[in-house]
């Protein structure tokens, strides 16, 4: 069989980062749908299209992959989100309009990101060495930052509390479970975005007995 010619071979190659690149973006395509345990280095690799040991030589374990891959753009999300809730001042009258742009953001940042929500849900499982290396500790500084933004969001909705620290904790957990669950959980079809955010605006503003009719 004829040697394939030289020049062939080279244009072949990928560029100089390529690898890389398709890692990067497979774990993120992965892990937005797996937790951290059930994704797996050569799953990682097979759908980025290359060879497992590349993984290895560029980010040294799984554990670094998803810090760079899922952790540090959840944690630069959270930053954006939380100077853009920055500007916004107490008192403002349309309670329902900014509660329904708050939480709908707050949605599409978890829907975006589930699989670090069922790792974070089965973080128990995670050694002292992978919640560091993972990234998964830094998660937590992060979701302080999501309840004390909760926790402004009431101030600027007039929204009393004998805890608020612990309801606007509870108001990022009901974001995050509406965000996470399946189609299973909604009776096999899944409701539009705005269905959901709609519902989780009138929960978090009226309950289930006092919402306006």
């Amino acid at each position: 069989m004829p040697e394939e010619p030289r020049s062939a071979a080279i244009g072949s190659r990928r560029p100089r980062g390529a690898p890389r690149r398709l890692l990067l973006d497979s774990a993120r395509g992965l892990f937005a749908h797996q937790d951290y345990r059930s994704t797996t280095t050569l799953q990682i690799a097979e759908s980025a299209g290359v060879a497992e040991h590349l993984l290895f030589r560029n980010f040294g374990s799984k554990a670094s992959l998803f810090n760079e891959a899922v952790v540090v753009p959840f944690l630069q999300l959270v930053d954006d989100f939380s100077s853009r809730w920055e500007s916004f001042a107490p008192g403002l009258d349309n309670s329902e309009t900014v509660g329904r742009e708050f939480l709908g953001a707050l949605y599409d940042l978890f829907e975006g990101n589930r699989g670090l929500l069922m790792t974070l849900w089965a973080d128990d499982s995670l050694t002292e060495a992978e919640l560091a290396e993972t990234g998964i500790t830094d998660i937590q500084g992060a979701i302080a930052v999501l309840g004390e933004l909760g926790g402004k969001g009431s101030q600027i909705l007039g929204i009393k509390a004998d805890h608020p620290d612990l309801a606007a904790r509870s108001t990022v957990a009901m974001v995050a479970g509406m965000a996470a669950f399946g189609t299973t959980f909604f009776g096999g079809a899944r409701p539009p975005r705005d269905v959901i955010v709609e519902e989780l605006t009138q929960a978090t503003l009226h309950g289930f007995l006092h919402r306006n009719t």
